[in-house]
């Protein structure tokens, strides 16, 4: 691919988080129009698949504050045993949900 070919992805078009990487849940108020469950926020799991293509954010686009901006969505593994603790299945087992990157942090 010669230099006139290359794609230069547009801001917030290039992912915040890799395979991999251990993020949190935001734990935000209020509950209102939001997209993710209340039993997944705070909790901390590992980014397993980033979602293509980008996309435009689902929450502000149903208060009409979108102005198209698209970020990635993450698949996130969450350990059942952290998001109950009375769960008594395998210890590996794990729930996996499609995340919105604005509803992420790093964690170390």
């Amino acid at each position: 691919m010669s230099a006139l070919q290359t794609i230069l992805p547009a801001l917030d078009e290039t992912p915040v988080f890799a395979v991999g990487d251990a993020v949190r849940v935001l734990n935000r108020a209020p509950i209102g129009h939001y997209r993710v469950p209340l039993y997944l926020r705070g909790h901390s799991g590992t980014v397993v698949k980033i979602i293509e293509p980008t996309m435009i954010d689902n929450e502000e686009e149903g208060f009409g504050r979108n102005a198209g901006s698209k970020r990635h969505y993450y698949r996130v593994a969450l350990p059942l045993g952290r998001l109950w603790p009375q769960y008594t299945g395998a210890p590996g087992d794990e729930l996996h949900v499609e995340i919105f990157e604005s509803w992420l942090e790093r964690i170390q």
